[in-house]
C-alpha cells in the first residue's frame, strides 16, 4: 500500500525565522523519511522513492538524480542524515533562485515577472502562457506564488536555476526522416563538457542511418517521379516498385542508399558545430545568453547552408547512384570518377541554389511548429509537465512534414537539376528555366510530383528512428527525461 504523507506547512522567505519553525520544518521531514522507508532499513532507496512520490509526477529520472546529489557515501541509497541535508541544501537553492526571480522584492512571484524570467534564457512564451505556468503552483487562487508555494512544488525537482526550470521547454529529440536535419537541439555547458551531446549525435546519426535504409525504396520511388516527370514514370507507387525490381531486381530498391546513410555524420558534426560558433557570434560579448527562437532559427539555417556547402557533392553522388541502371557504375568511387571526366568539378554543385533556398522555408517551419505544438502541450498541461520522448517525437513528425511541404518544390527542382547530365544530350535549363518548364508542361501539381512517397515514409521513419534512438542511447547512457 502506498504510504500517505502530508506537506509540510511552509516558512516565509525571511532570512530569520522563528527557531521553532526550523525545528518544526525538520520535524516533519523526518516524519517523511519514516513514511518513505517503507522496509524500516534506516535508508531510502530508488524504488522507495518512486512508490512515495507516485503521485507527484517525478520520472525515473528525476528521482535517480534525488539520489545522486544525496548520497554523499555513494552506496546508492540515503540514509537519515543524507536525506535531510539534501532538504536543507535543496531548499537554500530554491531560497536564491526564489528571491531572483521575484524582481520588486514583494514576496510573491506573478506572470510577468515568470515571463521574463523565460525570455531571459531563450523561451520566448506570452504573458498567457506565463499565467498557464503560474497556476501549477498556485494552490491560493491568488494568481501569485509566495514562497511556500514555491518550494512545496519544488523540492524534490534537483533544480540549481531558471534554465533547469525551462530547459524542457527547449529539449527536443533528433528525428531523421532522411530530409534536411532540422535546427540541432539545445544544450548546456554542461552536457556538452561531459560528452552528453555527441552521444546524442552519435545515437540519432545510428537511429538515421536505420530509419533511411528501412524507407530507402519510399526514397528511390520519390526521386525517380521527381526526376522523370508523369510523362515518363506514369502509374502508382505499386507500378513503380514493380518498375524498379523488374529493372534490377529486389536489390535496385536500395541504390543510393549506402551514400545517403554516409553523409548523416558528416552533416551532422557540420551543423552541430557551425550552428554552436554561429551562436558564440550573435552572443558577441554576453555569452551566457541563450538565443530567442527568431535567432535559433537563422543560427540554425546559416549551419544547414554551411553543412550542406562542405556535403552537397554527397548529395549529387546520392541522386545518382539512386537514378543508375544496372551496370551504370561499380560503386560510389566509380560514380564520382566518371562525373568528374564527363562533366567537371561543377557537377558536383549542380542544383545547389536550390538547395540553399529550401533550407530557409524548411528551418523556419520545421522549428515554428515544433515550437507551437510543444507549446500547446505545455500550456493545455498547465506548463511545468515534462511532455515526454513521445510528445516530442510526435511534434518533430508534424513539423517535419509541414518543412517537407514547404520546401518540396525546391528540393525537386534541385534533384532535377542534380539528375541533368545523367541523360545524354538532354537540356540542362537553369533553375528559372526548369521552375517555368514545369508549371507549364505539368501545372502546380508538377512541383509536388512524388510527395506521396515522401509523405508515405514519415510515420515508418519515425517510427523506426524512435525505437533504434531509445535502444542506442541507453547503450550510451543519454537521458533525456524533463528536466525537473
Amino acid at each position: 500500500m502506498r504510504p500517505q504523507w502530508t506537506w509540510f506547512p511552509g516558512a516565509h522567505c525571511q532570512d530569520r525565522k522563528p527557531p521553532g519553525a526550523d525545528r518544526e520544518r525538520e520535524k516533519r521531514w523526518a516524519e517523511l523519511f519514516d513514511q518513505l522507508d517503507v522496509n524500516k532499513d534506516g535508508h531510502i532507496d530508488i524504488l522507495e522513492l518512486r512508490t512515495g512520490l507516485a503521485g507527484r509526477g517525478l520520472s525515473k529520472g528525476t528521482l535517480e538524480r534525488i539520489v545522486e546529489a544525496g548520497d554523499t557515501n555513494k552506496d546508492g541509497v540515503l540514509d537519515f542524515e543524507e536525506f535531510m541535508q539534501f532538504l536543507r541544501t535543496h531548499e537554500k537553492q530554491l531560497k536564491l533562485m526564489f528571491r531572483r526571480l521575484d524582481r520588486n522584492n514583494d514576496g510573491q512571484i506573478d506572470a510577468a515577472e515568470i515571463q521574463h524570467s523565460l525570455r531571459t534564457i531563450g523561451v520566448d512564451v506570452s504573458l498567457e502562457d506565463a499565467t498557464k505556468i503560474l497556476q501549477r503552483m498556485d494552490k491560493d487562487g491568488t494568481m501569485t506564488i509566495d514562497w511556500t508555494e514555491w518550494r512545496e512544488y519544488f523540492l524534490f525537482r534537483p533544480l540549481n536555476d531558471m534554465e533547469d526550470v525551462a530547459r524542457y521547454w527547449k529539449r527536443s529529440v533528433m528525428l531523421d526522416i532522411g530530409e534536411q536535419l532540422t535546427v540541432p537541439d539545445e544544450f548546456s555547458e554542461e552536457e556538452k563538457k561531459s560528452g552528453y551531446v555527441w552521444r546524442q549525435l552519435m545515437a540519432g546519426a545510428m537511429a538515421g542511418s536505420v530509419a533511411r535504409t528501412g524507407t530507402a525504396p519510399l526514397d528511390r520511388l520519390k526521386v525517380f517521379r521527381q526526376v522523370h516527370g508523369f510523362s515518363d514514370f506514369k502509374g502508382n507507387v505499386l507500378s513503380g516498385f514493380q518498375y524498379m525490381v523488374k529493372e534490377g531486381g529486389l536489390r535496385s530498391l536500395w541504390r543510393g542508399n549506402g551514400m545517403n546513410v554516409l553523409k548523416i555524420a558528416p552533416e551532422t558534426a557540420i551543423k552541430f558545430t557551425a550552428y554552436e560558433q554561429i551562436k558564440n557570434v550573435m552572443r558577441s560579448r554576453d555569452q551566457t545568453r541563450n538565443l530567442r527562437l527568431h535567432e535559433r532559427f537563422l543560427a540554425g539555417s546559416l549551419a544547414g547552408a554551411t553543412a550542406q556547402t562542405a556535403i552537397y557533392p554527397m548529395e549529387v553522388l546520392k541522386t545518382r547512384l539512386t537514378l543508375r541502371k544496372t551496370g551504370q557504375y561499380s560503386g560510389i568511387a566509380d560514380c564520382a570518377k566518371q562525373i568528374l571526366q564527363r562533366e567537371g568539378v561543377t557537377a558536383f554543385y549542380k542544383g545547389y541554389v536550390p538547395n540553399l533556398l529550401s533550407i530557409v522555408p524548411y528551418a523556419g517551419i520545421d522549428l515554428a511548429v515544433y515550437e507551437t505544438l510543444k507549446f500547446s502541450w505545455l500550456n493545455r498541461n498547465t506548463g511545468l509537465a515534462d511532455p515526454g520522448v513521445m510528445v516530442l517525437v510526435g511534434c518533430g513528425a508534424v513539423s517535419s512534414t509541414c518543412g517537407q511541404l514547404a520546401s518540396y518544390p525546391l528540393a525537386l527542382i534541385r534533384t532535377r537539376m542534380q539528375a541533368q547530365a545523367s541523360v545524354k544530350g538532354a537540356p540542362k535549363p537553369s533553375m528559372l528555366a526548369l521552375l517555368h518548364n514545369i508549371v507549364t508542361q505539368e501545372g502546380v501539381a508538377g512541383l509536388y510530383r512524388g510527395i506521396s512517397p515522401n509523405l508515405l515514409k514519415v510515420i515508418p521513419a519515425v517510427s523506426v528512428s524512435y525505437v533504434v534512438y531509445e535502444y542506442t542511447r541507453i547503450c550510451l547512457g543519454v537521458e533525456i527525461e524533463g528536466g525537473i
